[in-house]
């Protein structure tokens, strides 16, 4: 039996870190060896099993973010954009590979997270659900098959928590959208519409946000024709699934360290080959 996979784990007491934290403890495939949080959380300096009820694992919850690249095999990161921006440094400084989930990152951030792929493993995605993974590569290629006359709306919905909006995975459906058409999501997006907007312009790609209740994430994408409409969608009954595809792609990231030819910027739609 293969040694199971290390991993550093940052944001330990957020809704994401419980869930990882805990398929982790059940699972002999995968180890906690390092665990974060804020230097105020009433959760530094606890054993991990304090918080998710197993065993001791002797693995205290720090406030340095350097402990994620010490012994780790991967770091998998949902904390904040400024937080997973330190981690990816340390990431780096320690050729340590990265799993990264974290969402509202700007494109100043997301331009570093590339150009450090380019040196140590990286998956970004806005969303680790295997299913999301698979409806943003249908919604890319429904997209190239159909002209401009055909208009294209992303609808999103989440709990009432949530900071960011449009949802970080209704972007990557705009993007893979704006990619099946071959134009830039930044001249297409239509986010806003308030008042007397007039005509829907065509070939935009448009953005409707609800929130509300303890919705895990519900994103549609609706092509609309002449006389008939296309329908794509995805419902997120539980956020564990985001973190069993976490851990799936965190197993994928972690065999590409040794393999310099592969080094690099990966998504979901890699892990799914």
């Amino acid at each position: 039996m293969s040694a199971p996979l290390k991993v550093g784990l940052p944001g330990f007491g957020g809704r994401m870190g419980q869930m990882i934290g805990t398929l982790i403890c059940e699972d002999s495939l995968f180890e906690i060896v390092a665990a974060t949080e804020a230097a105020n959380s009433d959760l530094v300096g606890l054993d991990i099993s304090c918080k998710l009820g197993f065993p001791s694992k002797g693995v205290e919850i720090s406030d340095s973010p350097h402990v994620l690249g010490e012994n780790s095999d991967v770091i998998i990161d949902f904390t904040q954009p400024e937080a997973t921006m330190t981690h990816l440094q340390i990431a780096l400084e320690t050729n340590t590979p990265m799993v990264i989930g974290t969402t509202g990152l700007n494109e100043a951030q997301e331009k570093q997270i590339s150009n450090v792929g380019k040196k140590i493993p990286i998956i970004y995605c806005a969303n680790t659900s295997i299913g999301i993974t698979l409806l943003l590569q249908q919604a890319r290629q429904i997209a190239s098959k159909l002209d401009n006359s055909w208009d294209i709306e992303v609808l999103e919905t989440h709990h009432n928590k949530k900071v960011d909006a449009p949802s970080g995975t209704a972007l990557a459906l705009g993007r893979a959208l704006a990619q099946g058409r071959s134009v830039s999501l930044s001249d297409v997006r239509d986010g806003v519409r308030d008042g007397n907007t007039g005509p829907r312009k065509q070939g935009n790609i448009g953005f409707s946000v609800l929130r509300g209740g303890d919705v895990a994430g519900e994103h549609s994408v609706i092509f609309f024709g002449k006389d008939e409409r296309i329908e794509l969608v995805h419902k997120a009954n539980d956020r564990v699934i985001f973190a069993r595809g976490a851990l799936k792609a965190a197993q994928f990231i972690a065999t590409k360290l040794n393999q310099t030819e592969l080094h690099g910027y990966f998504t979901m739609d890699d892990v799914l080959v």
